[in-house]
């Protein structure tokens, strides 16, 4: 077997593969997307019912009225928007700081601000309960939002890496030129790392979105809820009916922020992977 036909062949092999793969990723997202449309009796139909002979959309208008699902919208986004604009902002600082500056114990700071990432969550959550207890903002989403204004430790990490590459020459002439650090933070450095700063905000709004964890602690009320705590108790409540289509459409819902911003924003996703490879 000649060169060319073993690499045609070894080609072959890999698509194959990742169209299996490819193929295993998507099948539950048809299936939720598919289910959402169907009759309750097609949800349990053997063989499967991939395609219902008759498109059921009443649940999407139905969803609206089982539970405070704009609410929940409404709060996911108040949280993710908040927290990832104004995060990424005091993140990209930080970074900034730790890849450019000089002062005193920068890199004992820095490896500290690392070592918090090995601490897990569970082992903070009861004293940070208490603590936003004390304050009186359980049942608020300023426990969600607040810590999260602060930055990103992850995103501090990946953006100074990323500043690492930037020649420390264009910092230099810019203080030779009386640049204030603001200024140079403004007008030199955030400009060089916003491909960076976009995927780590992409990714940062999809993990917010997504979580499920810490709303479970601090929010009770249903008005105060985000949208993942209201699909958790649609499907605390429907699942008994056996109400499967109707969860279905109001997770389609939920999943549709994400995979817009996802498609739309998916070049900077792949970079932020390749990124993520440049070594300061």
């Amino acid at each position: 077997m000649s060169y060319s036909q073993k690499r045609k062949l070894t080609n072959s092999i890999i698509f194959i593969v990742l169209a299996l793969g490819a193929i295993a990723m998507i099948a539950p997202l048809i299936w939720m997307l598919s289910t959402s449309v169907k009759e309750k009796q097609d949800v349990f139909a053997l063989p499967p019912v991939w395609i219902p002979e008759v498109f059921q959309f009443g649940k999407y208008k139905e969803i609206w009225e089982a539970g405070p699902l704009l609410s929940g919208i409404k709060n996911s986004l108040i949280v993710a928007v908040s927290v990832t604009v104004v995060g990424t902002f005091t993140s990209s600082i930080a970074a900034f700081a730790f890849a450019k500056l000089r002062f005193p114990h920068k890199n004992k700071l820095f490896l500290a601000l690392l070592a918090s990432m090995m601490i897990p969550y569970p082992t903070v959550m009861i004293p940070q309960f208490i603590m936003f207890s004390k304050l009186g903002w359980v049942d608020t989403l300023l426990p969600l939002i607040v810590p999260g204004l602060f930055g990103n430790v992850v995103m501090i990490f990946f953006l100074r890496q990323y500043l690492l590459s930037v020649p420390d020459a264009i910092i230099e002439a810019a203080k030779i030129d009386g640049s204030s650090y603001f200024r140079l933070y403004s007008s030199i450095t955030f400009p060089l790392i916003k491909p960076a700063i976009a995927a780590q905000l992409i990714l940062w709004f999809m993990g917010i979105w997504n979580d499920y964890l810490a709303p479970i602690i601090y929010l009770n009320s249903p008005e105060k809820q985000t949208l993942q705590l209201v699909i958790a108790n649609f499907n605390a409540t429907y699942a008994i009916q056996t109400d499967y289509p109707l969860i279905m459409a109001a997770s389609i819902v939920a999943l549709l922020p994400v995979l817009i911003i996802f498609l739309i924003f998916q070049k900077q996703i792949i970079e932020s992977v390749a990124i993520s490879g440049v070594k300061g």
